[in-house]
C-alpha cells in the first residue's frame, strides 16, 4: 500500500478515520488526509462527501476529531477511564452538531448528504459514541506494532494485528527471529 492510499478496513468508518494517521506512533507518521482535498477525497469515499467542499478550518476539525478519538478508543480498548479532556471535547464538538436524519428516494436506503463537512465529522463521531459506549467496544483491539497501534474491530477476537499486511508481516518476523534465538540458546 503507498503512504497515499486510504484504508477502509478497520471496521467502521470512524476506526477508518483512525487509519488517515498512518504510523502514528512512529518517528515519521503518515498523514493521508493533508489537505482539503484529500479530506473530500476520503469523505467521498465513506459515502459523506458534503454539499460544500472542506476548509482548512474543516482539515483542523477533522484532525482534531481523530485525535480525540484516537485517544477514547485506545483508553476503551485497555479498560482504561477515558481521559476527562478528551470526554469533554468530544461532548463539545458534539453538541454543536445535532442534524435529522433524512432518507433520500431511491434504489437503496441512503442518507441526505451533509450539509458541511463539520457534519459529515458529527456523523462519524456518533458512531464513534456509540460504538465506544455500546456492547461492541469489546470487539476493538490495538494492533501490538509500536509505530502503529491502529484500533480496529475483531468480533471473533483471533486477530492479533490490524488489517495492514506489513504489521503482520514485521510481527511475524519479529517472532520467528525469537524463537530461533531461543532454539539456539
Amino acid at each position: 500500500m503507498g503512504t497515499e492510499e486510504f484504508r477502509f478496513d478497520c471496521g467502521a468508518v470512524w476506526l477508518d478515520l483512525l487509519a488517515t494517521k498512518a504510523r502514528s506512533f512512529s518517528a515519521a507518521p503518515v498523514e493521508r488526509i493533508g489537505d482539503p482535498g484529500r479530506l473530500a477525497l476520503w469523505l467521498e469515499r465513506c459515502d459523506l462527501a458534503p454539499q460544500a467542499p472542506p476548509s482548512a478550518a474543516d482539515l483542523e476539525a477533522a484532525v482534531g476529531v481523530r485525535e480525540t478519538l484516537r485517544v477514547l478508543a485506545l483508553a476503551a480498548v485497555r479498560e482504561d477511564p477515558p481521559p476527562r479532556d478528551a470526554v469533554a471535547a468530544l461532548e463539545g464538538f458534539l453538541a454543536g452538531h445535532e442534524e435529522p436524519i433524512r432518507f433520500v428516494p431511491g434504489g437503496r436506503l441512503r442518507r441526505e448528504p451533509p450539509a458541511t463537512t463539520l457534519a459529515a465529522l458529527a456523523r462519524i463521531a456518533r458512531q464513534a459514541a456509540d460504538h465506544l459506549t455500546g456492547a461492541d467496544r469489546r470487539a476493538l483491539k490495538v494492533c501490538p506494532e509500536p509505530d502503529c497501534r491502529g484500533v480496529f474491530t475483531d468480533p471473533p477476537g483471533r486477530r492479533r494485528w490490524c488489517p495492514s499486511p506489513a504489521c503482520a508481516s514485521r510481527g511475524r518476523v519479529r517472532a520467528l527471529r525469537a524463537r530461533r534465538e531461543a532454539a539456539a540458546g
